[in-house]
């Protein structure tokens, strides 16, 4: 029987593990880009509903930012330029702004009656201005009951208008 002391044989508590850092760091930054991408996305996809009267004092109605913006048409202020633009002023509240939009309204759009217009209000030599890219005239039943109180005032705002024409 060999009583001689053995070689110690390295066991797994006894290395040092090498820790894989070039991956961890690239699934690091593959994480920290996806969240970004995901929270300039959401972000960006968000149209706050703002009226005329909202812009440039409530949050999330600031000049550059894509909003949908309310307001009734004013009588007198539609023209429609050869490219096939459309400009016209809006009004809520006794506050307007002017409109101007790529292309013809369709539907039902008229002077006098309560329209969304979505886009970004920008500002030129003149003062601000709503770069329109769509134009909704018939607001759904979603809005409607979820901004009662808007869409009374611009029902308002119509039936006035109407009657001065």
């Amino acid at each position: 029987m060999d009583l001689s002391p053995r070689e110690a044989v390295p066991t797994a508590q006894g290395r040092k593990r090498k820790r894989p850092w070039l991956a961890i760091s690239v699934l690091a930054v593959v994480f920290v880009a996806g969240g970004l991408m995901v929270a300039k996305f959401l972000t960006s996809a968000v149209d706050y509903y703002c009226n005329v009267d909202e812009i440039g004092t409530k949050s999330g109605c600031d000049v550059g930012r894509n909003i949908r913006i309310q307001g009734t048409v004013q009588a007198g202020s539609v023209e429609k330029a050869s490219s096939g633009a459309t400009s016209f002023i809006i009004e809520y509240h006794g506050v307007s702004m002017p409109v101007q939009v790529g292309s013809e309204p369709s539907g039902i759009f008229k002077e006098c009656i309560p329209v969304v217009v979505r886009g970004r209000v920008a500002q030129d030599a003149t003062g601000k201005v709503f770069e329109g890219d769509e134009v909704i005239v018939k607001h759904d039943n979603s809005y409607d009951a979820e901004n009662k109180d808007r869409v009374e005032q611009a029902n308002a705002e119509a039936a006035q208008c109407s009657q001065k024409g």
